[in-house]
This record gives structure tokens, C-alpha cells and sequence, in this order.
């Protein structure tokens, strides 16, 4: 069977990685004092420990090909080789430290590049773990992967821009310009080169929230069945209203309301609230 890696920024649940088999390279989180494994805080923890920084942010380093080549050797048994799938080689060096770590082991790897992040990416990782294990050839996976990075959105809000602009990751997003820092912007994530992209702003969240409700009907329309996964730091009663106002205009499906991983929230801040969106008939797998 085809074995999955991915990295921690799927914010992928422990039960699906327990129930499909998928193994995680870690993201770090650099503080001061020290680099910890991003999936040993709690989100909670990590935004209530970024909140007492203020106003310094700690820094993010991606998997070393070393880490990246001991997963893959771990697995070499396993002829059927490895798929490799990855947060955006536009918000990040993961895929590239994996790329270097496929050619210094023998069992084949393929690495997929997501283009995107979060709950979009986790949506790959799941199709793939599951084809998988449905015994799908490598072709027959990449290409739904392909397909479903076509057809998914991640799009989001956040209570401050202040994150993203201390960690040097605002990219085109600086199209805010002016009161840059007072304005709340929507982004979401470009498929042509998987950076952030700025598709509305406003002076409220609750305007802004309005805005990812009006961009994902305009995406999706009102009759296909979607599976949805609304994402957020620190902010359940923002998410909480959002599922609820996206559910009130599309054909939701599938509906969960996940946390994002601290190794994205430090270039977000505890204050960000979006949704992942996918057609389910793309993650129906047999």
C-alpha cells in the first residue's frame, strides 16, 4: 500500500491520522529560548503564550531534509513507495526539504505540492490516505489530488494584520495599503501560485465574515453538496456564527469546526477565522 507522509500544517486531527495511517513530519516553533515540535502545545497554550510575547513573535522553521529522510527510511520496506504531500511551496520550504530528503533514500517518493494550507491541504492528505487504502494506483491519486486542489478554497479573516506583517509573511497582501494595520482583510489562498491574496477588506469582522460568505456562494453556488471545515485560533464565537451563516446559504454536507495549528497561528494571531471548502463527491472515495 502507498504510505502518506504530510506535514503538520494539514491541522489534521489525531483521529484521522490514527484511523488512516498518515505520518506527520513536525514544523517548529522557534522561541527564545528554544525550538519546540508545533504539535506539543495546544493551540490554546501557544496563543496564550504569544499573547504574553508582545510585542515580539516567535519564528517558524520547516522539517530539515534529515527529519524528512529518516520518515522515508522508516518506510523503505513498503514497496509501493511514499506520497509526499506538502503546504505550499509559496508559503513555505517544507516541500523542498522532502524533495531533497526522496533523493537520499531508496523507497520511491513522490512529493505532491498542496498549494495551499490548513484545512485545504488536510483535504488532500485524507483523499490520498484514503485511496490508499482503497489500493488506487500513485496515477489515479495524483491526479484526484489535482483535482481537488482545483476545486477547494481557503479563504479567511483575521482580527489584525499585525501577525502576518511581524513575520514578514503579508506578501501581496500589502495591497491594504494606507491603514494597513486597521483595515480586517479577507485571503485567501491563490491557486496559480499558492501566496496569499487579498479578495475584500473591511473595518469590521462582522463585515469581513459577510464577505467570505458572499465569496464562497459566488464560488459554489447554493445546490452542490460541500464539506466545510471552519477554521479558527482563538475565536469559537466568530467560527461558532460563521458555520452557522454558511450553512444558511450553501449545501453544506459535511460541517466541522476545527482549531488551526500554532505553527500557522504565529503568523496569524489567535484572531483568524475562515473555512476550508471542497465539493465532498471529490472525497468520496471507493
Amino acid at each position: 500500500m502507498i504510505r502518506i507522509v504530510t506535514d503538520s500544517a494539514a491541522d489534521l486531527p489525531q483521529q484521522d491520522i490514527e484511523a488512516l495511517g498518515i505520518t506527520v513530519a513536525p514544523l517548529f516553533i522557534q522561541f527564545p529560548e528554544g525550538e519546540i515540535d508545533a504539535a506539543d502545545l495546544t493551540p490554546d497554550q501557544f496563543y496564550d503564550r504569544l499573547r504574553a510575547m508582545a510585542p515580539d513573535v516567535p519564528t517558524t522553521a520547516q522539517p530539515s531534509p534529515g527529519i524528512f529522510a529518516n520518515l522515508y527510511r522508516e518506510m523503505e520496506s513498503d514497496e509501493d513507495g511514499i506520497l509526499s504531500i506538502h503546504i505550499s511551496s509559496g508559503l513555505s520550504g517544507t516541500i523542498q526539504s522532502a524533495d531533497l530528503a526522496a533523493t537520499q533514500v531508496d523507497v520511491p517518493v513522490q512529493t505532491v505540492d498542496t498549494m495551499t494550507l490548513s484545512g485545504g491541504e488536510r483535504f488532500q492528505v485524507l483523499a490520498a490516505a484514503r485511496a490508499a487504502r482503497a489500493g488506487w494506483s500513485r496515477e489515479s491519486i495524483v491526479e484526484r489530488l489535482e483535482q481537488i486542489r482545483n476545486a477547494t478554497e481557503v479563504v479567511f479573516t483575521l482580527e489584525t494584520l499585525e501577525y502576518l506583517a511581524r513575520g514578514g509573511r503579508i506578501g501581496r497582501v500589502q495591497a491594504l495599503a494606507g491603514t494597513l494595520l486597521k483595515l480586517k482583510p479577507v485571503i485567501h489562498v491563490d491557486k496559480s501560485d499558492g501566496k496569499y491574496s487579498t479578495v475584500g477588506k473591511a473595518r469590521t469582522l462582522n463585515r469581513t465574515r459577510q464577505q467570505i460568505v458572499s465569496f464562497l456562494t459566488d464560488r459554489y453556488g447554493s445546490d452542490e453538496p460541500l464539506w466545510i471545515s471552519v477554521m479558527h485560533g482563538q475565536f469559537a464565537d466568530q467560527a461558532n456564527t460563521l458555520a452557522t451563516e454558511l450553512e444558511e446559504v450553501l449545501a453544506v454536507e459535511k460541517l466541522e469546526i476545527l482549531r488551526i495549528s500554532p505553527v500557522l497561528g504565529v503568523h496569524t494571531g489567535p484572531g483568524i477565522v475562515g473555512a476550508a471548502v471542497v465539493p465532498i463527491s471529490l472525497l468520496n472515495i471507493e
